[in-house]
């Protein structure tokens, strides 16, 4: 398989980096822009403000040197474990500089001017993420290296948060007024996430496998699960308050064991709906993806059809299986926001609040960690499936 070039001859005979070219450009603009708002309070606009204006003097020198770091990935003659570096660095220089910029420009003594992120510190932080995302896919590194890499870089983003650098920041200070319910809304979030990813595995998994030995049930089931997965996430959300409020009403003992038309009961049963298809297609796709001669050499060895199923077909379908775990596992993290509208809590909670109040920044803590949340578990799943698939084709290689 031929790799696509990414590199182009410019007139002057240097190789240029279209990806990097991307990068810089992206980079460059993002210095253009206001890096942070300035707000009176946490309700009204604010005005934009550049990095130089926000730094003072040194923010020059910092802009010269961001501008250089950005400019160095363009020619192909930076190796990539520099851009790698560059990127790592730029990620944490984007940071600081945030932080920086929020002590400098915060009036001493004043609890109601915020400083938020603004347009460029958001491109700023894209441009240098790209590109130590690109370097790393590039330089194709082994599993156990991208796994110390991903540790790296959150234990990095984690040691600037406890660090106190970013306090003053608008999202952190939304934070420290409402770390206790911050705390318990985090663990409702990873509630609905993996309870509805683990109630999908114990019911997704056993359906798949009947789908699998009785095929005339494919058409049928699959096309509900499809009519589920069709159904708009608020709609689904909003159907399940009438339903489950009639049963709590009507069962005797549902609403002593926490069944109602709002809570996090009806949010759970949502997001396992959601959750079903990607779950039992994968399984069929899996167990149908085994090599037929593999599973004759296991009969012929005198097994049964159960230990067929459960020690060839099941670990051999495994990657495809965990395929649809990732799946699942990032929409729900996704889709838990919406929970937020029904009384289930997570971080939709703070998204709504803050858009009922024109609050951005209370928007912005219920928003970024779920895309934290998102990302890392996206990418360890990924590592996950591709550490499964290499052994599977080293056990297959003889």
């Amino acid at each position: 398989m031929t790799e696509i070039p990414i590199t182009a001859d410019s007139p002057t005979g240097v190789a240029i980096s279209r990806t990097g070219l991307l990068f810089a450009g992206l980079g460059l603009v993002a210095l253009a822009l206001p890096l942070v708002q300035f707000k009176p309070n946490r309700i009204v606009l604010g005005e934009g403000i550049s990095l130089t204006a926000a730094l003072g003097p040194p923010g020059w020198v910092v802009l010269l040197g961001l501008a250089v770091a950005l400019l160095i990935g363009v020619t192909d003659r930076a190796s990539l474990p520099i851009r790698l570096a560059i990127g790592v660095a730029g990620v944490a220089a984007a940071f600081l500089i945030l932080g920086a910029a929020v002590r400098n420009l915060t009036p001493p003594d004043n609890n109601l001017a915020r400083v938020s992120p603004a347009a460029g510190f958001w491109l700023l932080l894209l441009a240098f993420a790209l590109m130590m995302a690109d370097a790393l896919s590039r330089m194709r590194l082994s599993l156990r290296l991208r796994w110390l890499m991903l540790a790296a870089v959150l234990a990095m983003l984690a040691a600037i948060l406890w660090s106190g650098w970013l306090d003053g920041v608008s999202v952190m200070r939304e934070y420290a007024a409402r770390q206790d319910l911050f705390h318990r809304e985090s663990l409702r979030h990873l509630i609905l996430a993996f309870g509805s990813l683990g109630a999908a595995i114990l019911v997704g998994l056993p359906l798949g496998i009947l789908i699998y030995q009785v095929p005339r049930l494919k058409r049928a089931v699959l096309g509900v699960l499809n009519i589920l997965q069709t159904i708009p996430s608020l709609a689904m959300f909003g159907l399940m308050i009438p339903l489950f409020g009639w049963v709590a009403a009507t069962v005797p003992g549902a609403a002593s064991i926490g069944v109602a038309g709002i809570g996090i009961f009806p949010a759970l049963v949502a997001l396992f709906l959601y959750s079903l298809l990607p779950v039992v297609s994968n399984t069929v796709v899996g167990l149908n993806g085994v090599s037929p001669a593999t599973k004759e050499a296991a009969y012929g060895l005198g097994m049964t059809d159960a230990q067929v199923l459960g020690q060839v077909l099941i670990p051999l379908a495994l990657p495809v299986l965990l395929a649809a775990v990732r799946i699942v596992l990032v929409q729900n993290i996704g889709l838990a926001v919406i929970a937020g509208l029904i009384g289930g809590g997570g971080y939709g909670t703070f998204v709504f609040q803050g858009l009922n109040q024109t609050a951005m920044d209370l928007v912005l803590l219920g928003a970024l960690p779920t895309i934290a949340l998102a990302l890392t578990a996206g990418i360890a799943l990924d590592l996950l499936v591709e550490a499964l698939d290499h052994r599977k084709r080293r056990r297959d290689a003889p």
